[in-house]
């Protein structure tokens, strides 16, 4: 499905979309308003229609049926109307947080896994996860599939072919608003609650039935029920009493037979009703539309697993589990629908959770297995639109070029993507095989450390394929380390320097993994004496050096400095300067050559107030 392409200008886009939408749904409550009026009338000419017929005989009861049927029609339009209003209201949402981002307003607005893994290399160093992350700013998928596999874009480097099918993939979607719009309204307006392993494993399980003749048996009982009923009803003889309460019996011993395995397929099934109606709905929106770039085309065929559409597929399961209250929606509908079946038509209704049991099981052996494809391809399509979202609303932010072989981090004018632009000062950064290593000395909040996290986020957004903050990166694939945020651990009985070796242990074991590292090393060892820190510190800078990794470290100690004036010309120092005026302390965020020549801790302590 080809849409022509939106204004240039991503905020004047969101901002006329979400005024539509608003206009909607102010329109869509004059009519929930005036049908809910209507609804409260037909009621009230139900009630005197009663009194009518029955105390005044003024009227037939058949003119009941009017206000009855009027009633219902008006349910159903109703509903309809609130379907049409609450999806207006998630449209008015998605917009919003589109220009909640755009505006630097999104910090807190957003979803982000809350259990980081604090073992992970860089996670929690570079804000990748929580609050005010990365993960946060970029995350608009409403499924737990499209979270984890934009999770794991985020954790782990792409190769250069996947993460170039994924750029080309993004400039195809960027654009593509109406789809992503679509895809962030469809459904309830709930978060998924069913991990997606469950749904799978569901899928994959043993069959509980596995033979066809239990479900004919079922079928046939239930019609012996209903046969003999109405044969009793119509003859009145006695011999169809008995074969009546005798079929009853039959069947009431079958379902005896299966109510163990019945219940256990029913209470499985139930549960992911929501989250099988949210996939069948965004499955059956991805097959309306036609792709160009490999990568969706890729994935939009993957879809294709059988002669029926797997949306259709899922429907059929969704009806079952419908079939099994007789209820499409809540309400008075559903109440009258149940009151009929269960009082009136009960010898109708005779093994219908058997029947549905066994049609679930049916429906599990054949489209079952399928049910981990499809949440994978619509969760990498969800992680996708996430990127794309972002490409969209970065318009001047440029994919990085990709060297095959490394290592390779050239940028210009970089900046930190969880920083307002108007706040960020751009710093330029090269390192690569001719030069490995920048010593970063400063005084304290001079920039050090976000420097590291700029060249360490960054990386981390080229490598799942999106746009990077700077003028331009020329980027190869590598495994990222960082000690930017090291904790001690009561819990596990760890002080933060044996934390913090514990880490560098484990970036000096990614080099031999592969992939050329990038080490982001901040104020490496201070944790213990200047002795031992420069001595470690300087071992530590030389293996990771000699085993081919390129980074950043810093440092207030300068005698870590004198490294790299030894290890010239593969590394080199640079600093951040700072100065004091009218009792202020000033800070200029440009990386300079060299080493500093001074130091700001006495001064800001005067700042603060400490008489020294």
């Amino acid at each position: 499905m080809q849409q022509s392409g939106p204004r240039s200008d991503p905020h004047l886009e969101y901002s006329t979309r979400l005024d539509a939408r608003r206009k909607t749904v102010k329109r869509y409550e004059r009519f929930d308003l005036r049908i809910a009026q209507v609804r409260l009338a037909t009621a009230v000419l139900f009630v005197l229609a009663i009194w009518l017929s029955l105390s005044r005989e003024v009227l037939s009861p058949w003119w009941l049926l009017g206000p009855i049927v009027l009633f219902l029609a008006l349910v159903i339009v109703h509903e309809r109307v609130l379907q049409v209003k609450r999806r207006a209201k998630r449209a008015v949402a998605f917009y919003e947080n589109g220009l909640d981002r755009i505006e630097d307003r999104w910090i807190g607005r957003g979803h982000s896994p809350g259990n980081m893994d604090e073992s992970h290399a860089y996670a929690a160093d570079l804000d990748i996860f929580g609050k005010g992350s990365l993960f946060e700013l970029l995350c608009t998928a409403r499924t737990q599939s499209g979270e984890e596999i934009l999770s794991g874009w985020l954790k782990a480097p792409a190769g250069c072919s996947e993460i170039r099918a994924r750029q080309e993939a993004l400039e195809e979607l960027r654009n593509r608003l109406d789809l992503r719009e679509d895809l962030a309204v469809l459904g309830p307006d709930i978060r998924s609650s069913i991990h997606p392993d469950t749904m799978k494993q569901w899928g994959i399980w043993p069959p509980l039935v596995s033979d066809s003749w239990p479900r004919v048996a079922a079928r046939a009982f239930a019609a012996s029920v209903v046969v003999t009923f109405s044969l009793m009803l119509v003859t009145g003889n006695p011999n169809s009493y008995l074969l009546y309460y005798g079929s009853l019996m039959a069947a009431g011993i079958f379902a005896l037979l299966y109510r163990a395995r019945v219940r256990q397929i029913l209470s499985a099934v139930e549960g992911p009703k929501k989250d099988l109606e949210m996939l069948s709905l965004m499955l059956s929106r991805l097959e309306r539309e036609t792709f160009h770039s490999a990568k969706l085309v890729g994935l939009r065929s993957s879809i294709e697993t059988g002669d029926l559409p797997p949306s259709r597929q899922i429907a059929r399961l969704i009806r079952l589990i419908d079939l099994l209250t007789l209820k499409r929606s809540d309400g008075a509908v559903a109440a009258v629908l149940f009151l009929v079946t269960q009082v009136i038509f009960a010898p109708f209704t005779f093994l219908w959770g058997t029947q549905i049991a066994f049609a679930v099981e049916s429906w599990r052996r054949q489209s079952g297995p399928k049910i981990g494809t499809w949440l994978s391809i619509v969760g990498e399509f969800e992680a996708l639109c996430a990127l794309a979202g972002y490409t969209f609303e970065h318009p001047a932010d440029p994919f990085p070029e990709l060297v095959e072989h490394g290592p390779a981090f050239e940028g210009e004018d970089l900046r930190h993507p969880l920083l307002p632009v108007a706040r960020c000062v751009p710093n330029s950064v090269q390192i690569n095989a001719g030069l490995q290593l920048l010593v970063v000395s400063g005084s304290n909040m001079s920039g050090k450390s976000t420097l590291l996290r700029t060249v360490g986020i960054n990386t981390v957004l080229g490598l799942a394929g999106a746009p990077v903050r700077a003028r331009r990166l020329r980027l190869s694939p590598l495994a990222i380390g960082a000690t930017l945020r090291i904790q001690d651990s009561l819990q596990a009985g760890t002080s933060r320097f044996y934390a913090e070796i514990q880490r560098i242990r484990q970036i000096m074991d990614l080099t031999g993994k592969g992939l050329p590292v990038l080490f982001l090393l901040d104020e490496v060892l201070h944790g213990t004496n200047s002795h031992d820190r420069a001595v470690g510190a300087e071992g530590i800078v030389r293996g990771l050096i000699r085993r081919g990794a390129i980074g950043l470290v810093t440092t207030h100690d300068l005698a870590l400095a004198a490294v790299a004036d030894a290890l010239a010309p593969r590394a080199a120092n640079v600093h951040f300067e700072d100065y004091l005026e009218g009792g202020k302390m000033f800070f200029s965020y440009r990386m300079l050559p060299g080493v500093v020549q001074k130091s700001n801790a006495l001064e800001l302590m005067r700042v603060v107030g400490l008489e020294i």
